[in-house]
């Protein structure tokens, strides 16, 4: 049996909670820009040029810390990196031929898959109000991105952003797993640094050559680097005490936040829409319920770092990191 004083007592948002809601916003306006900034240059190009240059302004920012980089955070942020090099450069490609909600209606396929990986990754299977709340936002995603203007015939475009949403998936997981174990700004520098640089090695072997110089394509990468270099640091910082279920259920608000964004530059959201975004908020409420009588293991003791090298101790529970300033 549910308590719902016991509900509401649980269900408290901390700075760690705030900041992924704040670069969920951010991270919902790069449909819109990403998919007209490929008017101007290629794909791995623009992929490539964003996190290059998200990954030298974050080397800018934690140049201090860099000199006491260990092999562990080198082999953690590069895991990472591949992940964010696959899942944003298939999802830019995907962009070329399709529409923004198409776009984000498949990369939000990611949201399921999530506690299935963290299942193989952690052994360990999410709870089943946590399961349910990813259901309803997923629900909520499908009405928001209104699904009657994806085909029954899958094209090119579409196959590639759905291939997208493992990676990202991933990539959640991954970072779940080290974000502990590992100092943030040095794992942030070389996992943006990564996916850069494979972006541009990855334009040779598809046969795209680097556009001409534009102010359109070199404004929109440079903010859009700033936006990663942001987004990515923040997602380190934040999952230390936010688990990656919940994680998950926060970033399924980004087609809502990108739903807001395209109503402001004159799109308009549909009744339908209305409706999938409420069940995205009651998903996110819904994961956060337990009954009564179950273990408190999704709340572990905080573990405290020892040394200002940003290191915790080995987590309690892998799969729920114990939650931050609450």
């Amino acid at each position: 049996m549910l308590h719902i004083r016991d509900v509401l007592g649980r269900i408290r948002w901390g700075r760690a909670e705030l900041a992924l809601i704040g670069i969920t916003i951010v991270w919902g306006a790069t449909f819109l820009i990403v998919h007209l900034t490929l008017e101007h240059t290629g794909p791995w190009f623009f992929v490539g040029i964003r996190f290059l240059t998200a990954g030298l302004l974050s080397a800018i920012v934690f140049h201090r810390v860099l000199r006491g980089l260990r092999w562990k955070e080198f082999a953690a942020g590069s895991a990472i990196g591949v992940t964010i090099y696959l899942g944003y450069g298939l999802q830019t490609v995907g962009l070329q031929t399709i529409d923004s909600s198409t776009s984000a209606f498949l990369t939000a396929l990611y949201v399921p898959l999530v506690p299935l990986l963290q299942w193989l990754v952690f052994r360990k299977a999410p709870t089943r109000m946590a399961l349910l709340g990813i259901a309803l936002a997923f629900i909520g995603l499908i009405l928001l991105t209104d699904p009657s203007s994806v085909g029954l015939h899958w094209s090119t475009g579409e196959i590639l952003t759905l291939l997208s949403t493992v990676p990202i998936a991933a990539e959640i997981v991954l970072i779940g797993l080290f974000a502990k174990r590992v100092n943030v700004g040095r794992v942030t520098v070389i996992q943006l640094l990564v996916a850069g640089i494979l972006a541009f090695l990855t334009m040779p072997i598809v046969g795209e050559q680097a556009p001409a110089f534009s102010w359109a394509w070199l404004a929109s990468a440079l903010a859009l680097g700033a936006a990663s270099c942001l987004i990515q640091l923040t997602m380190n910082w934040a999952q230390r005490s936010v688990s990656p279920t919940r994680a998950t259920i926060i970033y399924a608000g980004e087609p809502v936040w990108a739903g807001i964004i395209g109503r402001i530059a004159g799109d308009r959201l549909p009744p339908i829409a209305i409706l999938g975004a409420a069940l995205i908020v009651i998903g996110s409420l819904v994961s956060e319920l337990r009954p009564r009588s179950a273990p408190d293991a999704e709340h572990p003791t905080d573990t405290t770092p020892h040394d200002g090298d940003t290191r915790y101790a080995e987590p309690a529970d892998t799969h729920a990191p114990s939650p931050g300033a609450r």
